[in-house]
């Protein structure tokens, strides 16, 4: 994905869409760009690399005067990342400049028509090919701006966020949608706007912010109500302007290094926030209104399917284990992007949740449309209120995380197992798999679950100690049976995915049908060995590991004897039921991924060829 920024108003436009390039930069960075408008002339200025370097360019390059501007930053596509692939785009006549996130799949036969036009080409990507569509339509049928927009989309085959500017047209700006997020804020008196992939950006200017719906565009000028218009039919959209919920506080690093370690240590305050005004522990009621309000559906599915991809996929394995676990419901977890091409069995009797952080990924979304298509109920796990998975699907539950930035996925994962745990339990009530009594001091430990993980953080010094030992290994193997299989999974993630070292999560029980070959005394071995569920065999596949000479890193409860004399390191969790225990296991992996990438001096916050959400096939 990428991110998107503009202004239109009264400020200076370059200091507020520079700033919202540094909040955006988690969705891409492969390269940046600006393009501002001073009253006469359009300034451009783009170049490889992060918001940094544009910065630098802009103060040798171009006048930053104006108040009206686009920026972009690159999560790369079509094109590799250099300064003439990177966005924003001009049109051949240089009078129109586009800023993009998405894919335009048939941009090459468009291209190929263009060209026979006698357009030429600067760049390799499918968004030069759109402005250019953009101004041919506008220049062959004599039509404004916004027209000449709405029929080149009705052209293309593909997603996209787009704002797009005319010189013709200074004091307004184009936006539409199909498939990646776009969020107009709307300032007092209609006197200013603001463009951005998300709220970030602007939420020290407007509360205010109108998301857009798919296959929607909007015109906005200053000092007139957004116009909001369907792109197939041209049907005039009555915008619904959304009070946004989060602060400045929570986008800023807080006096963190890194955004991933502030959101490491925000998991206590993240899943208290999930549950709260959701559990009523002396009443023995959990709320959850979108469950609540669609009981039947769930007590009459013949199975639930979960669908997800990356970190949310390991949440929806933990939800299979407690759904199954609890409510004796069947359940299936599908990557998403596999199940929207694989024709699967579906049908009106099927439950199928959609597990997301942003409500934006692209695969995940599309496996929404697939289901309901088939007549399935959906209900979506979201973190960011009004994304697009979120107004997509039949009902579901916000998880209150609050931003996350860091691109590797810390407080998502915790949070949506916790509306898991809580849809489990109220389902197994509901259904009576679960005796009151027992139901009550599930209620009971859940509570005290944000206190055990804020005690838990205790231990980052320790790990960061661990992590020193094991910076310079280059493959990694991570162990677990029973609940704490798919945190062995999600623990192998995070350190590839930003410290870059190989790993792989295993069930330990199958770790004698081949990983065991690869053992040896320059492998570490992460094992998850908690005290409830499986022990006594993970304490014999930790002697197996012990017997090949690999270094044993040991997740165990407090007072763990056992583990102890064999392992060469342990990180001890408070004790807690087998079922709440990936909310405290998956801590100290992330603590250790943290602490080696920071040593191996990786970009924590942004890893090589990573965004934070993935709004493109």
């Amino acid at each position: 994905m990428c991110g998107i920024t503009g202004y239109i108003g009264y400020r200076e436009a370059y200091p507020i869409i520079i700033n919202g390039l540094k909040r955006l930069e988690y969705r891409g960075y492969d390269s940046a760009g600006v393009m501002l408008f001073d009253g006469e002339q359009i300034n451009l200025s783009k170049t490889k690399g992060k918001v940094s370097s544009l910065e630098e360019k802009v103060n040798i390059e171009i006048s930053d005067k104006g108040n009206i501007g686009v920026g972009h930053t690159r999560w790369a596509t079509h094109g590799i990342p250099n300064d003439v692939n990177s966005h924003p785009h001009r049109s051949q006549s240089g009078d129109l400049v586009i800023v993009h996130n998405g894919i335009i799949e048939n941009y090459d036969s468009l291209k190929q028509e263009l060209l026979r036009r006698g357009y030429e080409f600067q760049s390799e990507t499918d968004t030069e090919v759109l402005i250019n569509l953009i101004e041919e339509i506008k220049l062959t049928e004599n039509v404004k701006l916004g027209k000449a927009v709405q029929i080149a989309l009705n052209q293309v085959v593909g997603a996209y966020a787009i704002a797009v500017f005319d010189k013709a047209k200074p004091d307004e700006m184009v936006v539409a949608k199909l498939g990646s997020p776009i969020a107009i804020g709307v300032g007092n008196d209609f006197q200013e706007f603001f463009v951005a992939s998300d709220a970030s950006p602007f939420i020290e200017f407007t509360k205010n912010a109108i998301y857009l719906e798919d296959e929607e565009m909007a015109i906005i000028k200053k000092g007139r109500e957004v116009r909001v218009r369907k792109i197939k039919n041209d049907a005039l959209i009555d915008p619904k302007i959304q009070e946004l919920k989060m602060n400045l506080e929570q986008i800023e690093k807080g006096g963190y290094d890194h955004f991933m370690l502030k959101e490491i240590h925000e998991q206590p305050r993240a899943i208290r926030d999930t549950l709260r005004g959701r559990i009523l522990v002396n009443e023995a009621i959990i709320k959850l209104s979108g469950l609540e309000n669609n009981m039947k559906k769930f007590l009459n599915a013949d199975r639930i399917i979960i669908v997800a991809c990356g970190t949310s996929w390991h949440a929806g394995l933990v939800g299979e284990y407690i759904f199954e676990d609890f409510a004796r419901i069947p359940v299936e977890v599908e990557y998403a992007s596999e199940f929207r091409y694989r024709n699967p069995v579906i049908s009106e009797k099927d439950v199928v949740i959609a597990i997301s952080q942003s409500g934006e990924t692209a695969d995940t979304l599309a496996a929404v449309k697939l289901a309901r298509s088939k007549g399935a109920f959906v209900f979506g796990i979201c973190n960011v209120v009004g994304s697009s998975i979120a107004r997509e699907n039949d009902t579901g539950a916000y998880t209150h995380a609050g931003p996350e930035i860091g691109v590797a996925s810390t407080k998502a994962f915790t949070t949506q197992i916790t509306v898991l745990l809580m849809m489990a339990l109220r389902l197994a009530r509901a259904k009576g798999t679960i005796s009151s009594a027992d139901y009550r001091l599930r209620l009971q430990e859940l509570e005290l679950i944000p206190d055990k993980v804020e005690r838990l953080l205790n231990i980052d010094e320790h790990v960061k100690e661990i992590a020193r030992e094991y910076l310079l290994s280059t493959n990694c193997l991570y162990l677990g049976r029973g609940y704490n299989f798919p945190v062995a999974l999600e623990g192998a993630l995070k350190l590839k995915e930003i410290s870059y070292i190989h790993a792989e999560g295993y069930p330990a029980a199958e770790m004698k049908h081949g990983p065991i070959a690869l053992i040896d005394d320059r492998m570490p071995v992460i094992v998850i060995a908690t005290n409830k569920g499986h022990y006594e065999k993970v304490v014999s596949n930790i002697q197996e590991i012990k017997s090949r000479r690999a270094k044993i890193i040991a997740v165990v409860t407090e007072g763990d004897t056992t583990v102890k004399d064999i392992a060469d390191h342990i990180i001890e969790i408070p004790e807690v039921d087998e079922c709440f225990s990936p909310l405290l296991t998956t801590i100290p992996l992330q603590l250790l991924s943290y602490h080696i990438a920071v040593m191996r001096n990786c970009n924590v916050d942004q890893p090589r060829n990573l965004a934070k959400s993935v709004t493109v096939e």
